[in-house]
């Protein structure tokens, strides 16, 4: 099941949103502005200044956070943070009344989802698994893409929140399938990635004007979201935050693992990861993951 934003009620359902980094204050605002009743949380505090503009509430804890709401969306940055949230002291699931649902935007892996989901689920807790994909710019203009994972009935309690957030929602099947779906969307991007910089690269060097090529492959079989978007990062060798280098990473770990647990390979998938061991090494995790284009263009003597 595939929708599109359309939000003609008035939402009731009191939301919680854990985690305001640079996706999660974004996605967090969408849901204020869209007239949820809404709390919010952050490990580090400090962060809910311009969410409180909004009207939103700052809880003291994810215990707090549960208990004023009967919807709590997560955007954390691992399996080990989303378990610490849910079940650590002071955690949600100490704070969550029997028929609260938890949708957890992160991206995990789907063995630590399932697990999760198992546990909320002897508590009367329903859990949906619901990554998303289009960077910070989709996170601030509610045009996310988001994969979900978890029972059919659940998805369409959630669909009011989840419009408020993206653009596209697809429930593609049991919890978990979410978290497979952003492992195979993490491993297409790495691929688009590396062949966008390899192809600026090559005009570049060839003297061709990179801009004007740019402008003109986009609208043919070499078009793209990455062409479009961060060729120009990779043209100007200068990569401002998106998505962090070192969250791919540690997305394409979630990815490779997958893949050798099912007896896939996925040989692009590994290049990027040693390519993104060395930027990290460099001192580039802070970079957008356009910043791939950094390595081609080294190996080049650009």
């Amino acid at each position: 099941m595939t929708t599109t934003t359309v939000i003609d009620e008035v939402p009731t359902q009191r939301v919680g949103f854990a985690g305001l980094g640079t996706m999660g204050s974004a996605m967090a605002a969408n849901l204020a502005r869209a007239g949820f009743p809404l709390t919010v949380w952050n490990r580090t505090p400090g962060r809910a200044g311009s969410l409180l503009e909004l009207g939103a509430v700052e809880a003291n804890s994810p215990r707090e956070l549960a208990r004023a709401s009967d919807v709590v969306v997560a955007c954390l940055t691992d399996a080990p943070q989303v378990g610490e949230v849910l079940f650590g002291p002071e955690g949600l699931a100490s704070g969550f009344a029997k028929g609260s649902l938890f949708i957890d935007c992160s991206t995990i892996s789907p063995a630590s989802t399932v697990e999760f989901a198992a546990r909320l689920a002897q508590l009367g807790v329903a859990m949906l698994d619901a990554p998303v994909s289009g960077g910070s710019e989709g996170a601030q203009a509610g045009t996310l893409t988001i994969m979900v994972g978890g029972e059919p009935a659940d998805v369409e309690r959630a669909q009011l929140v989840l419009q408020a957030l993206g653009r596209t929602i697809t429930h593609l099947g049991p919890i978990g399938s979410g978290q497979v779906a952003k492992a195979v969307n993490q491993v297409i991007l790495c691929g688009t990635y590396l062949g966008v910089a390899e192809g600026i690269v090559l005009a570049i060097k060839a003297g061709v004007d990179a801009r004007r090529l740019v402008a003109a492959l986009s609208g043919g079989a070499a078009g793209s979201w990455v062409l479009q978007n961060r060729s120009g990062r990779m043209i100007d060798d200068d990569y401002p935050l998106g998505f962090k280098i070192a969250l791919h990473r540690k997305d394409l770990v979630i990815a490779l693992e997958l893949a050798r647990s099912i007896g896939a390979v996925l040989p692009v998938a590994a290049l990027a990861a040693t390519f993104e061991d060395g930027l990290i090494a460099q001192g580039h995790d802070n970079d957008d993951n356009s910043a791939l284009a950094r390595v081609i263009r080294q190996l080049s003597g650009l």
